[in-house]
Order: C-alpha cells, then sequence, then structure tokens
C-alpha cells in the first residue's frame, strides 16, 4: 500500500503573515491542497501531514478539503527534515509498504512526476527526484560516482567542488516503509546545523542496493518562501488551467483567471480579463465577457454576461443576460431568457423567465413574473432600517421607469405602474397603479424666474467683491 509524508510544519517568517505558509492560496486552493492532491493522485490511499506553525488552521483545512484521508503528526519543535519525517512516522497505517515524502511548499509539483518517482523504487529501498539549475546556491547538492547516487550534500556543507554541481536535490524521496523506519533511527546531528537530516537517508541506501533517481523541470519543483514566489507560482499555475480548460473545448484569453474549483463547459468563451473563483460554474456555450468577475456563480447552457458584470452566489439561467455594468448580489437568480441590464443591481431577487431590468435599477428581496417588465430608475425599497421586505411582481406586470416600490408589496399579474410612482400598497392584477403630485404650468413665468436668480447672483458676485 502507499502512502505519502508531506512536511508542513514551518513558520514561513518570509510571508510575514499571520496565516501558516503552507495555506496561502494559489488559484484559489491554499498551496498544501495541491501537493496533497497530488501526492492522492499518484494512487496513495492517504496522506500524513507534519504540522507544526498554525497547526490548528491547518488541520481545520484538512479535515474539510480531505476528510479522513489525510491524518496530521505534530513537530513540536523544529530540528530538521529527518525529525520532521520520523515524527510522521507513528501515523502511518500498519501495512504501509511505499513512502512518497513531499514538501507541502511545492504547489507546482506534478502527479506525473510523482508517480515516476514512485517507480525509480523497483530494485531499491530509495527513490528521489533531481534536477538542475543555473544556480545552485543554497540547494543540496547530487554526489554520483560512476552515474549512480551516492549521497547529497547540503550546500553549507560543500567543499569547493561540491559547490560547482548545479544537480540538486529538490528533498522528494519514494522510499520502502521498512527501510525508512530504520535508517531515520540511525540518523545523527553530525552537520554545522545540529540537526537530523533526511538527506542522510540517500547515502544509507546507496550502501543498501543503491538508489533509483529521475529527472523532473526545475520550475515544477521550486519551493514557495516569500509572497513574490507565491505570485510567480500562481501565474504558472493559472496558465496550467487555462490550458486544461482549452484541451476541454472552452476557449479561454489569456488575461483570464480561473481558480481551482470552477467548472466550464464545452464552447463556452470566457474573455479577457475575467476572474473565475470559488465554485463557479459556466455551462456549454455561455460567454463570460471582458472584465466580468464572478464568486460562486452558476451559469447555465448558452447565457450571455455582458462585460464588467460582478456576480457572487447567485444563478444565471440558461440564454439569460446580464450586463454590461451589472451587480447580481447573494442569492440573485435569473430564470431562462430573464435580462439584467446596464447598472442594475440585484440581491435576494428572482426573474422568472423572460423577465427584464434594462436599465438603472435596484431590485432587493423581490420576486418577479415572467415576462415582466422593470423600467429604468425603479427602486424596490426592501429596507426600513430594521427589516428587509419583500417585492412581488406577477406575470406580465409593468413598472414605469423612476417608480419607487415600497415593500412589502405585490403587485398582480398584468398589472401597470405609471412612470414616477411611488406604490405603497398592493396593485390588482390589470390594474393601473399611479401616484404623482399634480403638473401646474405657470405662463410667462420662467422669464421672470431667471431675472430673478440673475439679480441674486450679481448681488453675490459684489458682496464677495
Amino acid at each position: 500500500m502507499k502512502t505519502s509524508i508531506i512536511l508542513a510544519a514551518g513558520q514561513g517568517t518570509r510571508m510575514k503573515s499571520e496565516r501558516p505558509k503552507v495555506l496561502h492560496p494559489i488559484c484559489g486552493r491554499p498551496m498544501l491542497g495541491w501537493v496533497v492532491q497530488a501526492a492522492l493522485d499518484t494512487g496513495a490511499r492517504d496522506a500524513v501531514v507534519v504540522v507544526g506553525c498554525g497547526r490548528e488552521q491547518v488541520e481545520a483545512y484538512l479535515r474539510d478539503a480531505f476528510g479522513d484521508r489525510v491524518r496530521t503528526a505534530l513537530q513540536q519543535h523544529q530540528n530538521g527534515t529527518g525529525h520532521a519525517v520520523s515524527c510522521a512516522l507513528p501515523a502511518l497505517a500498519d501495512d504501509a509498504e511505499e513512502v512518497l515524502i513531499v514538501y507541502g511548499d511545492t504547489p507546482l509539483v506534478l502527479a506525473t512526476d510523482l508517480a515516476a518517482l514512485s517507480e525509480t523504487l523497483v530494485g531499491h529501498q530509495l527513490g528521489m527526484l533531481t534536477t538542475s539549475v543555473s544556480d545552485p546556491t543554497g540547494y543540496g547538492r547530487i554526489i554520483r560516482q560512476s552515474g549512480a547516487v551516492v549521497a547529497v550534500r547540503e550546500h553549507r556543507d560543500c567543499d569547493n567542488a561540491q559547490r560547482l554541481i548545479n544537480e540538486i536535490n529538490p528533498g522528494m524521496y519514494a522510499a520502502r516503509a521498512s527501510f525508512l523506519k530504520q535508517a531515520l533511527a540511525t540518523l545523527e546531528p553530525d552537520n554545522d546545523q545540529g540537526q537530523l537530516y533526511l538527506t542522510d537517508v540517500v547515502a544509507m541506501a546507496a550502501q543498501q542496493g543503491g538508489v533509483g533517481d529521475c529527472v523532473a523541470a526545475a520550475e515544477t519543483l521550486v519551493g514557495v518562501n516569500d509572497r513574490a514566489q507565491l505570485a510567480t507560482a500562481e501565474d504558472v499555475m493559472y496558465q496550467r488551467i487555462a490550458d486544461g480548460w482549452r484541451r476541454r473545448g472552452a476557449t479561454i484569453r489569456s488575461s483570464a483567471l480561473i481558480d481551482a474549483q470552477v467548472q466550464i463547459g464545452r464552447e463556452a468563451r470566457i474573455e479577457h480579463g475575467v476572474v473565475l473563483r470559488g465554485t463557479t460554474t459556466v455551462g456549454d456555450r455561455a460567454v463570460i465577457d471582458v472584465g466580468c468577475v464572478l464568486d460562486d456563480v452558476r451559469i447555465d447552457d448558452e447565457a450571455y454576461l455582458k462585460p464588467y458584470s460582478v456576480c457572487s452566489q447567485s444563478h444565471v439561467g440558461p440564454r439569460a443576460q446580464v450586463g454590461p455594468f451589472s451587480h447580481l448580489r447573494p442569492d440573485s437568480r435569473l430564470d431562462e431568457a430573464a435580462k439584467v441590464g446596464n447598472f442594475v443591481e440585484t440581491k435576494k431577487t428572482r426573474l422568472r423567465k423572460g423577465a427584464k431590468a434594462n436599465h438603472l435599477a435596484y431590485l432587493g428581496d423581490g420576486d418577479i413574473g415572467e415576462a415582466a417588465n422593470v423600467g429604468a430608475g425603479t427602486i424596490f425599497c426592501n429596507y426600513d432600517g430594521f427589516n428587509k421586505h419583500k417585492t412581488v411582481l406577477g406575470d406580465g406586470a409593468f413598472i414605469g421607469s423612476d417608480s419607487q416600490i415600497v415593500a412589502p408589496v405585490t403587485i398582480g399579474e398584468g398589472a401597470y405602474v405609471a412612470t414616477g410612482t411611488t406604490v405603497t400598497k398592493d396593485v390588482p392584477a390589470d390594474a393601473l397603479a399611479i401616484a404623482r403630485t399634480k403638473q401646474e404650468n405657470k405662463e410667462g413665468y420662467a422669464s421672470r424666474l431667471k431675472a430673478r436668480l440673475a439679480r441674486h447672483k450679481s448681488t453675490a458676485a459684489k458682496g464677495d467683491g
């Protein structure tokens, strides 16, 4: 049985954050989550994550994200990588035969590379990944004899000749569980740091039949130690995610940012500057146009979000349209072919099939019937300073421009609210509601009013002088 150990106990002081380093997100998922998933994707039955700094937060995340497939082991004091792995051994399952060892701050590691690492165990007690870099400063060097790996030497312990080696140790291993337990028990802190180095087991394995090794690309093995490296890793991951959806049949423009859990249908089109976050789903043939930002939104087939619309925790039905410059706040729902246009804001409101609000409206706590029309400048006055109240529009209702609907109120099917009306009580079906002050025209008054205002302005100017 294959299992995995993931080292995630470090403090990460260079992140300059109260959040544990391994919980800093990359494309909407903590970097630790990427590593755990990669290990599980190789066929590992479970994982033991070694925790330390920020233990409670890390454990809470792992429970929520992976359930009982992941356990934790505490490294109370940081005493080297060998000590960290030793802390995990008691948590391994009794039937564990093969152990992958990876770091929780290497979010770009590929499951395919870890699978290749596992294959190096054939005929060996230990296998390891290696890579080459142009500047190996700070990295442990791979020491070979006759082409075979015989040891790893930490940078600080290298002599001058060894420091010229550019093949380095990324610190990812596969080991037979029995060998790992025996080797860790014999580690000694005979180095200038006085710590237990996991790298020392390489020399032990070399003496017991050799070390298997395989090469991986350096850019997939880099650790994240500060926010600059975090940003670089996230750029790579966004590219991976976008390319994955492109290969599945979606059109993704180069500057779109798509989080890890987002789902995108075939023939969907995601334009430049779009940001898709959380559990957002985009249906087949849907279009998310330039600059839209979506958080936990369901977009059904053939829906069209026009440029610069912002939506969160909402549902846009098939062939519905949103935008441009619309704001769907939480619990907004557009049914089939409904339309929300420019500068319309909704919250906790449903527009049923074919309903539309095309311009400049606020619709809060509403239920808008099929084919109803909400005119420009309409406001659902849903909040009295203490409680929210609901507005219901029947099927086919028509709300004229610049109307105020004071909730709670129901406007019946086919009813008509005249432009500029303030509705404060229910409107029956097929009725006309009108509430305006009477217009009065005063003949010849405009010129007299202008003259009076001009005199006032002139007098004020002289006073200022």
